[in-house]
């Protein structure tokens, strides 16, 4: 081992987190708890695809050293391995046990071997895991992940009866130009290339052959049976916002044009409202381009094909796209994913997301799901919602506000971390929270009401002299004022003209006289009789029976 003062430093370096666990333990340490975070630590090390993780005692929360006092006696420092081991699956214990006289105190450095693939470590029959810093149960994906044996890669594997004939030429030339893109050194190089070179270069096929990667990307549509039973399709669908179907299109191979295909599909309009400090008027577009194109991609890249199912795109027209792939969820789960913000070290079609990111179709860094994130938070929009039940990955994106309080608090709070927004979304979306999450959000007062039933926080940082002048002077939307009249009418019955010139007048922006104040009033209820809501009798305004 490297030296131990080194090596500790290395670790004080570093924040707490999936594979680190600093305690004070100052004068002992719960031998039970201790054998709990060995089944956390090993099984999170597995999951990063790390050699080992660290338990260390002698250090606090702060990362200062304070020294220990546990297991300070040389023979039961001895038996702390086999009574591990007697306790864990497969008697697995730690790797070494390492003394550190540090000048501030005795640090006791516990290597951990990360759990062995197919075998998550339990102690004493539970699965224990992470969250960041904090000890739970391993969550049930984590379990299937770390039991699931290692997979042949459906996508590498080359066709006998298939040939370069089976490939569109319109697809390869598309190809091409993205992998120019993506790999400027060859560009100049890559013109002397006939198409056989450039697909084994592309990584599309292997010494010429044809692999069921090259059909998905590039194949002729009549070229699909080749990789049945799998389904080269991906199918658009559009529903009203009662899930009623009302049209859609199936796209067949090459599925590199086909994305461009299905992307032209979505009505992909204009959202207006009012955003930040000001209540000036912003126009986005529901979706961004990048948010389809991403999901849309992954989909492809990480469908189990052995399922024989399609990649679907559905579209609601209450302002919702869904998009569904086959195949369980590899990553631990989105939240470590958007914390991560790293590449995933397994792959499901390996061979597949290889020639995919070198035709500039997906990047390989892993910042694709955060920057997903990020731009609906940007847009003050509900972030991506991941339903991963049922050996499928399904993910919602919003392409409008669906709570207010949400949408005001990302305007006002530009220093909320990613973290605290997704928690925050949880809420909006009355997903419940656990109890870490719910007092935490409670403590940084983001939240209200009990853990059962809470909700944003109403209290909003202080309107700006802008924004009061701003409505003092241009007013409220029509249908603010047209609102408050209906509420009235449908409150009181039957009303005089002059009550509802006390409700509204001084509502009204300040720059209008008073003549022209009343003017508008009646021109409001004017366009509500006319849009048959309101009428007139006995000189008094009511709701249309």
């Amino acid at each position: 081992m490297p030296n131990t003062i080194n090596q500790l430093s290395e670790l004080l370096d570093t924040n707490e987190n999936e594979i680190v666990e600093f305690k004070a333990a100052k004068t002992q340490y719960d031998f039970k708890k201790l054998c709990e975070y060995f089944s956390a630590l090993s099984n999170e090390a597995n999951l990063r695809a790390k050699d080992c993780a660290w338990l260390i005692l002698g250090v606090n929360d702060d990362k200062h050293v304070v020294g220990t006092q546990a297991y300070s006696n040389e023979t039961f420092l001895d038996s702390l391995k086999k009574g591990v081991a007697d306790r864990m699956t497969g008697r697995v214990t730690f790797t070494d046990i390492y003394e550190v006289a540090h000048p501030n105190g005795r640090v006791l450095m516990l290597q951990i071997p990360a759990a062995p693939q197919g075998m998550p470590i339990a102690f004493d029959g539970h699965y224990y895991g992470r969250d960041g810093s904090s000890l739970g149960a391993l969550n049930l994906n984590e379990l299937e992940t770390m039991r699931a044996p290692s997979q042949a890669d459906w996508s590498r594997y080359t066709i006998a009866d298939a040939s370069i004939d089976d490939l569109d030429p319109d697809a390869i030339a598309f190809a091409r130009l993205r992998f120019a893109d993506k790999n400027s050194k060859f560009k100049e190089e890559m013109k002397d290339w006939d198409d056989r070179k450039f697909l084994d270069k592309a990584k599309l096929t292997i010494k010429g052959q044809i692999t069921r990667a090259a059909i998905l990307l590039l194949g002729k549509s009549e070229s699909e049976y080749l990789i049945n039973p799998a389904s080269a399709t991906v199918t658009w669908i559009l529903k009203d916002k009662d899930g009623v179907e009302k049209d859609y299109e199936h796209f067949s191979c090459p599925l590199l044009l086909a994305v461009d295909e299905v992307f032209g599909k979505v009505r992909n309009l204009k959202y207006r409202y009012m955003q930040g400090y000001t209540l000036f008027p912003e126009e986005v577009d529901q979706y961004d381009p990048y948010l389809i194109r991403e999901s849309l991609n992954n989909a492809i890249a990480h469908q189990d094909y052995t399922r024989g199912g399609r990649v679907s795109l559905v579209e609601f027209e209450d302002g919702r796209l869904v998009i569904k792939n086959e195949g369980r969820f590899i990553p631990t789960s989105v939240e470590a994913v958007v914390k991560q913000d790293a590449p995933e070290h397994r792959y499901r079609n390996k061979f597949l997301v290889d020639a995919m990111v070198n035709i500039n179709m997906i990047d390989i860094i892993g910042s694709g799901i955060r920057k997903m994130f990020m731009i609906q938070r940007n847009k003050f929009f509900p972030l991506p919602e991941y339903d991963l039940t049922n050996n499928k990955v399904e993910v919602t994106i919003y392409g409008k506000i669906i709570d207010p309080a949400y949408a005001q608090k990302l305007a006002q709070s530009p220093d909320l971390s990613l973290e605290d927004i997704i928690l925050l979304d949880k809420v909006q979306k009355d997903k419940l929270l656990d109890d870490h999450e719910f007092k935490y959000l409670k403590n940084r007062q983001l939240i209200e009401g009990r853990k059962s039933n809470c909700h944003i926080a109403k209290h909003i940082a202080k309107q700006t002299d802008e924004m009061a002048s701003y409505i003092k002077n241009k007013g409220l939307d029509n249908q603010y004022y047209k609102d408050m009249i209906l509420q009235c009418l449908e409150s009181f019955g039957a009303v005089k003209r002059s009550v509802i010139d006390d409700l509204l007048l001084d509502k009204l922006p300040d720059v209008l006289s008073e003549q022209q104040k009343k003017d508008k009033v009646r021109n409001l209820l004017q366009n509500l009789r006319k849009e048959n809501k309101i009428t007139t009798e006995a000189k008094k305004w009511k709701l249309k029976d």
